[in-house]
């Protein structure tokens, strides 16, 4: 296995003049732009006294100066914290402490909301927007910045190139990053990936999703969550691939007129993102009463799937290979439609633990309901006695797994079986063929009155199913399931739905579920939200808030 930093350098070599990084429709930096930025961020932490397992964090909105700004910490030996800048400011105040990260780079406008005197080991902050210096401790460190430029033209008098690129690849078992699962400042989780679990993902990637130079991918993903940063960034650009960035959450029309303009060759997304493409753009069609028969028509039907098939693909540019979807499961209505249409999707499976996958399967063997097999250079086991059939924890170990919860030896722990495997908190079976299914969370499932175990999310996505149903969570109040569901009212009310009818509607969703379900995971009622459910930054429904 090569590590991916070694793999870096040579695409940078080789794609010197070839664009590596671009806001669309905005600045873009080639490779060797890239390779230049490194060299003098590396001058000033010199100069600053930052190097090997210092931490250096960046907090800020997706852009090209953020993928350079992690590259030039995560190439010069330091501890890379990538934290998100939707957590609230006074949890990125508490992080940042937390991860005793003596340089902070950040957004201007976010900067604005921090406090320095929250974060009392930071030394330097620097701006993501511009590269301006919007902090300093101490005179020298804001003199060291100013002369940066100097030091540079001094370093390498007969200009930078390909030659002078060197990134270190003898760091295999050293922590490259701490990459925090939520903003609470109780006890935080700070998963620790050390170099050769990224090198793992990202080789893993290069070999199953393969990528040319030149060609595309739209990073629409927070890089500052796993997913993102190792499948939207660090394997691409291994890859010499251009990463585009859209710099916001993607409107409709800025994503689809993204990439109709970039062609990328993968799209990585969550599965929330397809359904919705669904609901609103195909299932309308195939609910029409003319079409509902049509499509029960052999050969008929073939048509009117590859013109829904062709109509999706050219939504995505024309040039997509695979669709990938990852964080959570795909409605089982969804998966079923899309492998009649013969889209080309998988979904995969991992945690910010495992850096960040564990399960996948190419699509032309991807097996509905699961979630790939186990990736390279890892183990899959289900803590039950007959793991084909007999639901259990999903456990992992092998180079993926990360180190350990960052100053938090209790959840450390508390995670690793006593045999060192890790517990996943997933619940599954795996097949003769090593397909994985997952159940659904340990901490989700629900032990019914009778001893039998219910899955809430195997009823959510029944319930997902039903007509105006956008999302929905199933909790258990007082021994009695309860669907909590948020409905497409803008669309009840253009299908002229009043308040009586909708409460019909609210009973026949009921009735219809129900009818679905065994007797032991049937709803004793439905409660309407105003409001979309929280989610996590990849996309999950924040459960815990809705007990």
């Amino acid at each position: 296995m090569r590590h991916y930093l070694s793999r870096l350098e040579e695409v940078v070599r080789d794609q010197w003049r070839g664009k590596a990084l671009s806001n669309f429709n905005g600045e873009s930096f080639t490779f060797g732009e890239l390779a230049e930025n490194i060299a003098k961020f590396h001058i000033f932490f010199e100069a600053a006294g930052i190097g090997k397992g210092d931490k250096i964090a960046v907090c800020a909105k997706n852009s090209a100066r953020w993928a350079v700004s992690f590259l030039a910490a995560n190439t010069c030996g330091a501890v890379t914290v990538p934290i998100l800048a939707d957590f609230h400011p006074s949890s990125i105040n508490s992080l940042v402490d937390h991860s005793g990260s003596r340089l902070l780079f950040t957004d201007t406008d976010l900067w604005k909301k921090l406090d320095i005197n929250k974060m009392p080991l930071v030394e330097c902050v620097i701006s993501v927007t511009d590269f301006s210096l919007l902090y300093s401790r101490t005179e020298e460190i804001g003199e060291a910045y100013g002369k940066t430029e100097e030091l540079f033209r001094a370093r390498y008098p007969e200009g930078f190139s390909p030659a002078d690129v060197h990134f270190p690849v003898d760091n295999d078992k050293d922590v490259a990053l701490i990459n925090y699962t939520s903003g609470t400042t109780s006890a935080p989780k700070g998963v620790m990936i050390r170099y050769d679990s990224l090198s793992s993902n990202v080789e893993f990637g290069l070999d199953n999703m393969p990528c040319s130079p030149g060609e595309n991918i739209v990073s629409m993903l927070p890089m500052a969550h796993m997913y993102g940063m190792v499948f939207e960034f660090l394997y691409p650009i291994c890859g010499g691939v251009t990463i585009n960035y859209l710099g916001k959450t993607p409107t409709p029309a800025l994503l689809l007129g993204a990439m109709a303009a970039l062609k990328p060759y993968l799209v990585i997304t969550v599965p929330l993102v397809m359904e919705k493409i669904f609901k609103s753009s195909v299932k309308p069609v195939l609910d029409k009463p003319a079409m509902k028969i049509l499509v029960r028509i052999p050969g008929v039907n073939r048509i009117i799937f590859r013109k829904i098939h062709d109509k999706l693909m050219t939504a995505f540019g024309g040039q997509v290979r695979c669709l990938i979807m990852g964080g959570a499961a795909l409605n089982p209505e969804v998966e079923a439609w899309f492998k009649k249409f013969r889209l080309p999707f998988t979904v995969g499976y991992g945690m910010t633990e495992g850096a960040p996958l564990f399960g996948y399967a190419p699509w032309d063997s991807f097996v509905p309901h699961s979630c790939g097999r186990k990736v390279d250079r890892i183990e899959v086991r289900i803590d039950s006695s007959d793991p084909v059939n007999e639901v259990g924890e999903i456990q992992v170990r092998g180079t993926n797994v990360m180190e350990g919860y960052y100053r938090n030896p209790e959840a450390t722990a508390a995670a690793f079986t006593e045999d060192g495997w890790l517990r996943t908190g997933d619940l599954g079976v795996i097949d003769k063929a090593g397909n994985i299914f997952i159940r659904g969370r340990s901490k989700n499932m629900i032990l019914s009155s009778n001893g039998q175990n219910i899955y809430p999310e195997e009823i959510e996505a029944v319930l997902n199913n039903q007509p105006y149903v956008v999302e929905s969570v199933v909790v258990d109040r007082n021994s009695r399931l309860v669907g909590l569901v948020y409905l497409d009212m803008e669309r009840m009310s253009a299908d002229g739905l009043d308040s009586e009818a909708r409460e019909n509607c609210l009973k026949s969703i009921l009735t219809d579920v129900n009818r679905d379900l065994p007797s032991y995971s049937k709803l004793s009622k439905l409660e309407v939200r105003d409001e979309p459910f929280e989610k996590t930054p990849k996309m999950s429904i924040r459960r815990f808030l809705y007990k």
